[in-house]
Order: C-alpha cells, then sequence, then structure tokens
C-alpha cells in the first residue's frame, strides 16, 4: 500500500489536498471553497484524462464553470445574511433523479463506443449525480450533501479500481464530510425558519 503512494503523481497530490480543502470549506459555508475548487478541478481534469475518465473529465470542465458561478452567486446581492440554504421539493427530486438516469446511460454509452474508457457506465452515472449535486450546491440547496454522500460512496470503488488509492481515501473522507456538510448546513437551514 506505502508503495502505491510513492507513485502516486503530484498531479492527483494536488487534486486531492485542494479537494480536501475545498469541500470542508464548502460544508463550513465558506466562501472560498469556490476558488479552491478551481485548483482542484483543473488538477482533476488533467489527472482524469490521463486515466481515460472521460465523463469525469468533462465533469473538472463543467466544475470549473460552476465554481466561477458558485463564487458570484454566494457574492451577489451582498447583505449581512448569507444566501439562505434551501430545499429542494418532490418535482425537484424527481427531475434530478431523472436526468441522472437519462445522463448516466447516454454518457456510458457514448463512452463505451466512442472512448478508450474502460469503466463507462461507472463513470457516467458518478459523472451525472456529480452534477446534479454541484448545481444543488450552487444554489444552496440542502439536498446537494445527500448526493454527494451517494456519489463519494460510488467513487471510492471506482478509484479503487482505476488505481487511484489516495482519490479513494480522499472520496472516502468526502462521504464524512459531506454528512458533516449536511448535518451543518440543516441546523441553519432550521434556524432560518424559525
Amino acid at each position: 500500500m506505502v508503495n502505491q503512494f510513492e507513485h502516486t503523481s503530484w498531479l492527483e497530490w494536488i487534486a486531492v489536498i485542494t479537494g480536501f480543502i475545498c469541500i470542508y470549506l464548502a460544508a463550513k459555508e465558506s466562501i472560498w471553497n469556490w476558488p479552491i475548487s478551481l485548483i482542484s478541478v483543473t488538477a482533476y481534469g488533467f489527472l482524469f484524462y490521463k486515466e481515460a475518465m472521460y465523463g469525469d473529465m468533462t465533469l473538472q470542465v463543467y466544475f470549473l464553470f460552476t465554481g466561477f458561478y458558485g463564487w458570484y452567486f454566494w457574492l451577489s446581492n451582498k447583505t449581512e445574511i448569507q444566501k439562505p440554504i434551501t430545499l429542494l421539493n418532490f418535482k425537484g427530486w424527481v427531475i434530478s433523479i431523472l436526468f441522472i438516469a437519462l445522463l448516466s446511460l447516454f454518457l456510458g454509452w457514448f463512452m463505451a463506443k466512442y472512448t478508450n474508457s474502460t469503466v463507462p457506465y461507472a463513470d457516467g452515472f458518478c459523472t451525472s449525480v456529480s452534477f446534479v449535486a454541484q448545481i444543488l450546491l450552487t444554489r444552496k440547496i440542502l439536498q446537494n450533501w445527500l448526493l454527494w454522500i451517494f456519489a463519494n460512496i460510488c467513487y471510492v470503488p471506482l478509484f479503487l479500481y482505476k488505481h487511484l488509492n489516495l482519490s479513494a481515501i480522499l472520496y472516502f473522507v468526502l462521504i464524512a464530510i459531506a454528512l458533516k456538510g449536511y448535518l451543518d448546513w440543516r441546523k441553519t437551514f432550521r434556524e432560518q425558519i424559525n
């Protein structure tokens, strides 16, 4: 195991360390999560390209744009009160689940047919869940954390299969951080409505 970490690229180290900091700051509702995320997603974009994980590589480009958008959204209309946390309603859940299912199938099919990906459907599914979770995070919707918990659980075995052991450890830790983020945001949401 130690030998495997000796072969971990500097790119994966940068992606993992900044990814950890970014998610921790997001859970704390810190605006600084957005600029740190830009470093992490750039490093992961190159890493996933190298590993032929094209769905996740494309997801990093999306994260780059949502990083700028989330940063702007969290800063916009500044008042003494932070942007409020909101909830995803039933219709939002249905749309989210349908979108994840359809995007997963499309991405899996596309990567299986047109790329050299060894994990097209797993990559497509994880990418799709993360895509929706990120939209919800940028809009400060509480349930983003539930999707991140689920996505991170799915990513751990995928990264182990691809021998991205450091990333697998990061995503295992991110499960706990996302759970903490959910509990903290839920507490804040309850305080908002009282």
